[in-house]
């Protein structure tokens, strides 16, 4: 039976190596030589660290110039708020997303059960499985969850015939 998964999956590797060069363009910069911009990365979360609000904006343009430039979706970055380090300095945590949360599931299931299409999805750990008797139903499948869906930056694998 054709299925496909719908899954919720950065390249981690490429949002590594963007980091690494946002890291390398704060060092190059003119208007950052002596402040206390930086950048970290750790498993599925990046800190900006800065002097200013407006210091962390323009660190967070250069990272998702560099994550376009890479074909990472930026809509993967989930932005946390800016908090206050010692002295005059703040950072600002980025949870990189990864994997869908079951109330984003739960609302593809109920979205693809109540369009009428002839196929059927399963919620299995962080992705979700659609199963259908033809390919055309599978492909109407996909793009009726783009399209409602357009937020999540869902991309489908695994497809089988």
């Amino acid at each position: 039976m054709p299925s496909f998964d719908t899954v919720c999956e950065p390249n981690l590797v490429e949002v590594k190596n963007a980091v690494e060069n946002t890291a390398k363009e704060l060092g190059t910069r003119f208007d950052f030589k002596g402040t206390a911009a930086a950048i970290e990365h750790k498993e599925k979360e990046i800190t900006l660290i800065g002097d200013a609000d407006f210091q962390l904006a323009q660190i967070e343009d250069i990272l998702r110039n560099k994550l376009t430039k890479r074909s990472v979706d930026v809509r993967y970055l989930d932005l946390g708020d800016v908090q206050k380090m010692g002295g005059d300095k703040v950072k600002r945590v980025i949870k990189v997303k990864s994997g869908i949360e079951t109330e984003d599931a739960k609302k593809i299931t109920r979205l693809l059960k109540d369009s009428k299409l002839k196929v059927q999805a399963a919620i299995q750990g962080d992705a979700v499985r659609v199963t259908g008797a033809k390919r055309d139903d599978l492909q109407s499948a996909m793009a009726l969850v783009r399209k409602d869906l357009a937020d999540m930056p869902l991309t489908f694998n695994n497809f089988r015939d």
